[in-house]
């Protein structure tokens, strides 16, 4: 007899019992699935062993996983009903969700996605078993093909093993590795969200299918708050915002390559200016290196084998050339073109470079996904002895920024050696310890992500998280011992031999075009004073109190503050109401009685009326509101 248990000492002794059946067992109605040593299990994989199961309830990562997969299945199941000669492709969970591709017999709308839950929600009350069957590879492709599913036979095809597995709900079977939920009742909380095109395999030379995405939480209340959090990530949108505050423009004339506006401008130079500030107080210099540079240097450094299919070339007097999509070699360069002491090092080099990158078109978002960005780069070249330091200042100068001026929580991830690295794997080994030990060092938490580190090196992620709950990864620091040995990059030792030093790249903002997008959605618009295009808005309430208006702005430049004078022939009603609208700070209204006295009556975009103000006192309080610059 074998012994079945719960870390909460639920028992049960059988020759052999599934998941299925423990669960029934142990009337756990509210799991949807079990692990063992961490890991989730199939609900009809048989045990015949002693073991130790946990119950898994849709409340963490891995519940959810399970859940969100196999609502895809259910979305599937649904199409299936409705549009029977519907053909499929993917459907796995994602973040925040799932999402599954499919080939229907005629095009569809968001006004189809009702329709589509409906039905869901029938084979959810059906409770209908998630069955396991493992078939050889040749039984699958006969099989898939007789269902006349040519996307799921070319994905058999392209699979190595000879054994596979197919799960199938009533007279919906598809063929996946699984593991999912004993049945479909336990997908009872879910909402479809959107369609979009999507290319076969992400190959713009495929057939497009329709992806249909959706959500799925163990509860309403989860799924009700969700919803909620969609609803004012809508109203944020730094798109719409982008438009509605004249920040920047997207135009066909360049796809992934937005057009920045003058108010724009004055967020990135003011991002810009206080980046540059706090980087000179660090000890940083600031480089500026070319945007096209010789397709050897990129062959050399590993560039042309990793990311090639990344980036943009050209041809200058018949010789191939690339456009940069990374700023590290020639920084490289500039090390390169003096011999360097070890009392120079560290050296912390900065970069506010202009880099392109190839994105697909359907990947392309407004500012957060773009194919060029200034990418605020820094690569110090240092001693092995001054890694850890070097890294525990990045960190230092990471939190300033996004804790002490933006306000953002964050997390970090760790991510080690991928399958397509470059260089010796003891040297990663080595990279991959000095990151760990500076972060415990620092009691810093992080997670670890394995096999998701740069080419070159592992690396440290900052992800940052905005007012409603969503996370942004920005900064980077990746330690590099691999283009130091491929560009012979070498100091002068205390014992005057030449020494390899050690290469940390890192970014803190990551790219500018994104993170304005970010703050753009994190404040919905309503940026900080300091941060604001337009910090003080004249409202004069007829047209004889503009030459004073004039005056007050002229004093009002001249004192630092960005202003602008509403000239229109309005009503004062409207033009404070276009103000709240373009999320001013400061509205100055000027009347008749402000221009005798030599004040203005100052409302404030939160807070209201503040009552008259001299010129003095008015900046006085300007004075008040943070500002990092």
């Amino acid at each position: 007899m074998a012994h079945f248990t719960t870390p909460e000492g639920k028992h049960y002794e059988a020759e052999h019992a599934t998941v299925r059946e423990l669960l029934d067992q142990w009337h756990l109605k509210k799991a949807i699935g079990m692990t063992v040593g961490g890991e989730v299990v199939d609900c009809d994989k048989v045990f015949t062993e002693d073991t130790e199961f946990t119950p898994l309830f849709p409340d963490c990562e891995q519940g959810l996983d399970l859940l969100r997969h196999s609502t895809a299945h259910l979305l599937a199941h649904a199409v299936l009903r409705l549009w029977p000669g519907a053909k499929f492709g993917i459907g796995p969970a994602i973040k925040d969700g799932f999402y599954y591709d499919i080939r229907f017999p005629q095009p569809i709308s968001d006004d189809d996605l009702p329709k589509i839950e409906a039905e869901m929600r029938r084979i959810s009350q059906e409770k209908i078993p998630l069955v396991r069957s493992e078939l050889s590879k040749d039984e699958a492709v006969k099989k898939f093909s007789e269902m006349g599913e040519d996307l799921k036979v070319e994905l058999i095809e392209g699979i190595e093993g000879e054994t596979l597995s197919t799960y199938t709900e009533g007279d919906f079977t598809d063929f996946c590795r699984g593991p999912h939920v004993p049945h479909t009742g336990c997908c009872k909380f879910f909402k479809l969200l959107s369609l979009a095109g999507a290319y076969w395999h992400g190959d713009e030379n495929n057939e497009m299918l329709t992806r249909v995405y959706g959500t799925a939480f163990g509860s309403e209340d989860e799924l009700k708050a969700y919803l909620k959090r969609l609803e004012e990530a809508k109203a944020r949108d730094h798109r719409k915002l982008g438009r509605e505050l004249d920040l920047f423009s997207l135009h066909p004339e360049g796809p992934g390559f937005p057009f920045f506006h003058p108010k724009g401008m004055v967020i990135m130079n003011t991002l810009q200016a206080l980046w540059r500030k706090e980087h000179t107080k660090r000890g940083y210099v600031e480089i500026k290196t070319p945007m096209i540079l010789d397709r050897a240097l990129w062959l050399r450094s590993g560039h042309w084998d990793h990311y090639k299919e990344n980036m943009y070339f050209t041809e200058i007097d018949g010789e191939p050339f690339a456009i940069k999509p990374m700023n590290c070699p020639g920084g490289i360069l500039v090390y390169k073109n003096d011999i360097h002491s070890y009392r120079e090092l560290p050296m912390r080099v900065g970069e506010l470079g202009f880099v392109h990158r190839h994105e697909r078109s359907g990947a392309l978002h407004g500012l957060m996904r773009v194919r060029a960005f200034t990418q605020d780069d820094a690569h110090i070249f240092c001693t092995p002895e001054q890694i850890k330091d070097e890294i525990k200042a990045i960190m230092e100068l990471d939190r300033y920024f996004y804790q002490d001026v933006f306000g953002f929580k964050y997390h970090v991830e760790l991510s080690t050696r991928p399958e397509d690295s470059m260089g010796d794997p003891k040297l990663w080994d080595l990279a991959e310890q000095c990151l760990k030990e500076a972060l415990e060092e620092t009691g810093t938490e992080y997670k670890l992500n394995p096999g998701d580190g740069a080419f070159y090196g592992p690396k440290i992620d900052f992800h940052l998280e905005d007012c409603i709950g969503r996370t942004w990864q920005c900064g980077t620091i990746q330690l590099d011992f691999q283009m130091p040995e491929k560009f012979d990059m070498t100091y002068i030792g205390k014992d005057g031999a030449e020494h390899r030093p050690v290469m940390l790249h890192r970014t803190v903002l990551g790219s500018l075009e994104r993170f304005m997008g970010i703050l753009i959605e994190n404040y919905a618009g309503a940026f900080p004073f300091w941060l604001a295009p337009v910090q003080a808005r004249l409202l004069p309430v007829a047209q004889d109190y503009i030459p004073y208006a004039e005056e007050t702005a002229a004093k009002l430049r001249e004192a630092g503050i960005r202003v602008e004078i509403d000239q229109r022939d309005e009503k004062l009603g409207k033009k404070i109401r276009d103000a709240q609208l373009q999320k001013i700070p400061y509205m100055l209204v000027i009347g008749a009685k402000e221009a005798e006295n030599g004040t203005v009556a100052v409302r404030e975009r939160s807070k209201g009326d503040m009552g008259s103000m001299t010129f003095d006192e008015f900046i006085a309080q300007t004075k008040t509101e943070y500002n990092p610059l």
